[in-house]
């Protein structure tokens, strides 16, 4: 019913940068939080950055500086711009949304992308 397509990651040289994109589509009412998640190799997945609806933004501290949410409602898509990427960056980066699917209910349920590999490395 509501799905999250990722596209953007790749392979970057040490310095580089990156653009995430996630698009949310299906029967959507409204969207309230959306944010970025990773999970680099044998370690957990932790929050990069999140938005709010009105765009107010919130960072992990080790992206601050570097990473910049963004989201265009119109499109019901959220971006992550990714700047001066270091090795310890490389992960499985996972879009996540809480979206409302009808006017009735007043519950926003969480979505996730299906993951989009970012490896930093020359």
């Amino acid at each position: 019913q509501v799905q999250l397509v990722e596209s953007g990651g790749g392979l970057v040289q040490p310095g580089g940068s990156l653009r995430l994109s996630c698009a949310a589509s299906g029967i959507i009412f409204s969207i309230n939080d959306m944010g970025w998640y990773r999970q680099g190799p044998g370690k957990e997945r932790e929050m990069v950055a999140t938005i709010s609806r009105r765009s107010s933004t919130n960072y992990a501290d080790s992206t601050k500086g570097r990473f910049f949410i963004s989201r265009d409602n119109s499109k019901n898509t959220v971006y992550l711009h990714m700047n001066s990427l270091e090795a310890e960056d490389t992960a499985v980066y996972y879009c996540n949304a809480k979206i409302r699917s009808t006017s009735i209910s007043t519950q926003f349920s969480d979505y996730w992308g299906q993951g989009t590999q970012v490896t930093v490395s020359s």
